[in-house]
């Protein structure tokens, strides 16, 4: 374990309920499931900057579509060893970097065990060839992981709409779409919503104790609001998914 890793270990507690959320899950999924492999091949679409993905016991490759337009010169010039670098300097699960769009994947069917999607395919236009290519790269009795906003109760309309969100799904839009591609799928809400939520991603600063402690307390509370909310579509901020083939 990296020094990195061993203080996002100790800290992991204190985070977002949706970051502890989708760690428990995901490790749940990785023991749960019989792989070939003594280490489940884990790619992390979207997770370039993943915190879901670190000190899992799991071979992950991160993927994440190309810079915009303006950093492409330097992502010409040795991005992806300099990110390679940088990032297994910090981790030590991470076995490869890919820098692609998922829409247009060039990965080999079934190259991996499982796939982690963590707040993603709400941004991607052609969500349905995004879908398929992730079904796609699995092997068989793998899964794949999503999580993205609960569209029954947060619209993305109005004031507060989210220019880089293309749609938010309600859970019968999100559950269609998967069993399109998948063999089982479980969509079920997580997440409380409120003002202990809102409270708690605000982030941790040094300089400002007060606010860092408020944040932690509203974390924790927020983590015993959400028990058991798994089929409340009112008042919860996120939809979690898993489709196995």
């Amino acid at each position: 374990m990296t020094n990195y890793e061993l203080m996002r270990w100790l800290t992991f507690p204190i985070m977002t309920t949706h970051l502890v959320t989708v760690r428990n899950d995901i490790k749940g999924l990785l023991k749960s499931t019989k792989f070939k492999s003594k280490k489940a091949s884990l790619l992390d679409v979207g997770g370039r900057k993943s915190p879901y993905t670190i000190n899992l016991p799991a071979e992950v490759t991160l993927l994440d579509v190309p810079q915009e337009e303006g950093a492409r010169a330097e992502l010409n010039l040795g991005f992806t060893s300099e990110i390679l670098s940088n990032i297994q300097k910090k981790r030590s699960n991470i076995k490869d970097v890919v820098i692609e769009d998922m829409t247009k994947s060039t990965l080999a069917d079934g190259s991996y065990d499982a796939v982690v999607c963590i707040e993603v395919i709400e941004h991607v236009e052609a969500d349905d060839i995004f879908v398929k290519n992730i079904e796609k790269v699995i092997a068989k009795g793998g899964w794949a992981y999503f999580t993205t906003p609960n569209g029954d109760y947060i619209k993305n309309e109005g004031p507060d709409k989210n220019p880089d969100h293309v749609r938010h799904y309600t859970r019968l839009e999100l559950q269609t779409l998967l069993e399109k591609y998948f063999d089982t799928v479980d969509v079920h809400y997580a997440v409380k919503t409120g003002k202990y939520r809102v409270m708690g991603l605000k982030s941790f600063k040094l300089s400002r104790p007060l606010s860092t402690l408020q944040s932690i307390y509203a974390n924790i509370v927020n983590r015993f609001q959400s028990k058991g909310v798994e089929n409340t579509s009112q008042e919860t901020a996120h939809l979690v998914a898993i489709g196995y083939k």
